[in-house]
């Protein structure tokens, strides 16, 4: 069994296709947390016991626990996570080369599955890809205004560079354990990469706070049913204004999102 056998398995169990995204930022964690030990981790603590049974998988992004207790609040919130059967994808956007990027790979002993950035070609992710149990989602056309500077460059082919790592995405993917991370604030984007490659699985975030199009993330996100579609902020802050009872708005946040998600599906 390998990453999206698993994760199919969690999607028909939920009725959900909503990653909760675990950006656990400090500045904006309930005061009343953070005097805890780890803040980050009693605050995703409260997330995923309000979120668990409406989420497919939860997405911590590596770069809001990026110290030392930072690292402990990661740990736990992925054990945790595990414990209520929920997959975790680590958003990292690692990749580099020789020992470096063995080690980055190191992530996914704990992770279920991770982000990758392809910009310095196969060998930069080779060891995220043969991992064949772990999932690999390679970053191919983001949602930030700037992802056109360099993804939509148009190659002596006459196509955008984000299509070409597409089209590499699936040669690469021998173990069947590659997704693409895809936008949701580009829908013509996501239906022509869907048409490309049938069969890779997107991650798409942008649903949520940066207003991505829900209906086309489903309809063109998912590869036979499975893929995900991630909101963070939109989620894990929703309940900022109320106080303890931050995590309740957050359970009702992600809800919301699967029962809208789900009218396309």
């Amino acid at each position: 069994m390998g990453f999206f056998d698993d994760l199919r398995d969690r999607i028909e169990a939920t009725d959900s296709v909503v990653s909760v995204g675990l950006d656990a930022d400090i500045d904006r964690i309930p005061e009343h947390l953070i005097d805890e030990d780890l803040p980050r981790w009693a605050f995703n603590r409260r997330i995923i016991d309000a979120t668990h049974e409406h989420a497919a998988a939860f997405k911590p992004n590596a770069a809001f626990y990026e110290d030392e207790d930072g690292w402990r609040a990661l740990r736990e919130t992925i054990a945790y996570a595990h414990g209520k059967g929920v997959p975790v994808l680590l958003d990292a956007k690692r990749a580099d080369i020789g020992n470096t990027t063995r080690k980055y790979a190191d992530l996914l002993d704990d992770a279920d599955a991770i982000t990758v950035n392809p910009y310095m070609g196969r060998d930069s992710i080779q060891p995220f890809l043969a991992r064949e149990d772990k999932g690999v989602f390679v970053l191919c056309r983001t949602s930030n205004p700037g992802g056109s500077d360099l993804q939509s460059l148009e190659l002596d082919s006459g196509e955008p560079l984000y299509e070409r790592v597409a089209a590499l995405c699936a040669l690469w993917n021998e173990h069947g354990n590659v997704g693409l991370v895809v936008g949701a604030t580009g829908p013509d984007e996501l239906e022509h990469l869907r048409e490309q490659v049938p069969d890779l699985p997107f991650l798409v975030p942008g649903v949520g706070a940066q207003g991505g199009d829900a209906e086309a993330a489903v309809e063109f996100g998912l590869a036979d049913g499975v893929g995900l579609v991630n909101s963070s902020r939109g989620i894990i802050f929703a309940g900022e204004d109320r106080g303890e009872d931050f995590d309740k708005a957050a359970g009702q946040a992600a809800k919301r999102l699967k029962k809208r998600l789900n009218q396309y599906r």
